[in-house]
């Protein structure tokens, strides 16, 4: 299975999230911009496709079924969204291989954005990973957001880092959160089988998310490794020797979390300039292109053998 959320049919743990979102926007009071903000992989972006979809396939004779928050595989937004060929939506995000979303982007946004519109549908514009902007970036955006759009919204998709404050301000901001205990079921529904059968349990962290879990288990699958009696530092120290860290860029930044998830678990809080120090060593690891196998080695050798 493919957790793309563009080809998600079911909608799992954040249904309340958007029967509030369908009950604004059925009212006539859906904000023009909005901010979904919430952890990487709990959900925001396929709560975004479903109401997205419950809209623009309301004329449809597959239209979205609210009762079920499910999107048939024959409903016909669905599958122009799929191949690129809707034209009231639009998506923008970062490439792998980049660490940003440069002006070029939002230019070429804001031109689709002035074309005149094929029929009299709502426009969707839909930008994840929205704190990969840069400076010039959000300036491009920030014109565009203050000025009126008429039967055009914008949904931004914010991973919980900090933001520029006067682009937080044009949008009405929802914050996307699960429970423990409705994040495991959701995994579980994902799998379709107890994840508690395949990864340790010293590896699924309560803080982490379905996503983050669920693309664990692929990658482990993905790669033959054994997780079910795998402790974190072992996984660790595996994820290190074998360099898998640059074989899948999606599985870095999780691996990232789990070096953070390491150091606290090892009662490096007693010692905060350490733990300080290799804390932003990884934050930067994410932000920028820096030396990732020197800060490896570099771990392997003062925290995992130190």
């Amino acid at each position: 299975m493919n957790l793309n959320p563009q080809n998600q049919l079911n909608l799992y743990g954040v249904e309340e999230n958007l029967r509030t979102l369908i009950a604004l926007y059925d009212k006539g009071n859906l904000p023009s911009k909005i901010l979904l903000t919430g952890q990487k992989g709990v959900g925001k972006c396929t709560l975004a496709y479903h109401l997205i979809n419950y809209i623009l396939s309301k004329d449809e004779e597959f239209s979205y079924n609210i009762n079920e928050f499910k999107i048939y595989s024959k409903n016909r937004s669905l599958k122009l969204i799929t191949n690129g060929t809707n034209p009231n939506f639009q998506l923008l995000d970062v490439s792998i291989d980049k660490k940003q979303i440069n002006i070029d982007q939002i230019r070429n946004l804001l031109l689709n954005i002035k074309k005149s519109s094929f029929n009299d549908k709502p426009r969707f514009i839909l930008i994840d990973n929205i704190e990969y902007l840069n400076k010039n970036s959000v300036n491009a955006l920030l014109k565009d957001l203050e000025e009126p759009n008429e039967n055009i919204y914008f949904i931004l998709i914010n991973n919980q880092r900090k933001l520029i404050s006067t682009l937080k301000s044009r949008c009405l901001n929802f914050n996307i959160s699960l429970s423990n205990e409705t994040s495991l079921k959701v995994i579980n529904q994902l799998m379709g089988d107890d994840i508690f059968d395949h990864v340790n349990n010293e590896l699924i962290n309560y803080y982490f998310t379905p996503g983050n879990i669920y693309n664990l288990n692929k990658f482990a699958i993905e790669n033959e490794i054994n997780l079910k009696d795998m402790k974190l530092k072992e996984f660790l120290k595996k994820i290190i020797k074998e360099n898998y860290f640059k074989k899948n860029q999606n599985f870095k930044y999780l691996f990232y979390d789990y070096l953070e998830l390491f150091l606290k678990n090892i009662s490096l809080m007693d010692n905060m300039d350490y733990y300080s120090y290799f804390v932003k060593k990884i934050d930067n690891l994410k932000k920028y292109n820096l030396d990732e196998e020197s800060f490896f080695i570099e771990f392997n050798e003062k925290i995992l053998n130190g």
